[in-house]
């Protein structure tokens, strides 16, 4: 970590407390990590994992409930990818670490002509192995470093382009029941991950898969919330809150709610009292 001057120190003291009392208080309120978990952090090499494995490190100590950590990384075969950093890293670290190789680079580039957008599957192979993996090492939850700006920026995809109310939960079991995921960092904004990773100084790995793929869906919807928060400020924070404040009778999807069931409960009684304030009795005058 960098040289601080005595401000900067104060800066970095408040920002690191406030990271780790929102990494708390998620794990608290979804139960992410209980007593003997082996937690696998995957680890990307961006700003978010990196922070991530970090907070958990320093909440491990301090944690009411004893668990392990096991940091993992996807070696997926990139063009230029610096295979020694992350094991360097990891090394001075005091927790096992495992560097899978495999490489899903060429698949991608196969299956996804030139142009397009290669997340999507990319994402799916890279998920594939990591979940075959945390079943091979006995992991009991994987931990996933996608912050809250992810979470609010997938919610209006999925509005915008899939026409779904469906954002990330921070805690999931994945579809073949096998695996739970959780996302440790899901009260956690953006910018609060990347001032911290400037001040820790980590050895960030950028990912050369994607390119600068300017055109993506979740770059243009990043754009319009950065574009609300300017002019709003505190907008992204109230829409997540919105996120953990459901209503589904206000809503329309009639699987979350029973609308074809939905009847007034009223009695007689109730409904003569009604009749006579909102209808008060009629004088006809002969004509």
């Amino acid at each position: 970590m960098q040289e601080l001057s005595r401000k900067e120190k104060t800066h970095f003291n408040k920002l690191q407390k406030r990271l780790r009392r929102n990494v708390g208080n998620a794990i608290a309120d979804y139960n992410m990590i209980e007593h003997g978990d082996r937690v696998m952090v995957c680890l990307s090499g961006g700003k978010d994992s990196y922070g991530m494995l970090d907070i958990l490190l320093n909440l491990r100590h301090s944690a009411p409930v004893d668990f392990e950590l096991i940091a993992v990384n996807l070696d997926q075969k990139q063009p230029g990818f610096p295979e020694e950093v992350l094991p360097t890293y990891l090394a001075a670290l005091d927790i096992p670490y495992y560097i899978l190789e495999k490489d899903t680079y060429s698949v991608v580039r196969e299956v996804i002509p030139e142009g397009k957008t290669t997340c999507g599957l990319c994402s799916r192979l890279r998920r594939g192995s990591l979940y075959g993996f945390a079943q091979e090492i006995g992991a009991t939850k994987i931990a996933l470093g996608h912050h809250r700006d992810d979470i609010v920026e997938t919610l209006f995809l999925n509005m915008f382009f899939a026409g779904k109310l469906k954002a990330m939960p921070p805690k999931l079991l994945s579809d073949d029941g096998r695996n739970v995921v959780i996302r440790p960092l899901a009260y956690c904004k953006e910018k609060d991950l990347a001032r911290y990773a400037d001040y820790k100084q980590f050895p960030i790995i950028p990912c050369n898969l994607c390119g600068s793929q300017e055109n993506l869906q979740r770059v243009q919807i990043k754009r319009m919330l950065a574009q609300w928060e300017r002019e709003y400020p505190g907008r992204t924070e109230i829409i997540f809150r919105s996120i953990r404040n459901v209503a589904p009778s206000q809503l329309a999807d009639t699987g979350l709610f029973d609308f074809t069931s939905l009847r007034a409960r009223r009695t007689d009684a109730v409904i003569a009292e009604d009749q006579e304030l909102y209808f008060p009795a009629i004088r006809v005058v002969n004509v």
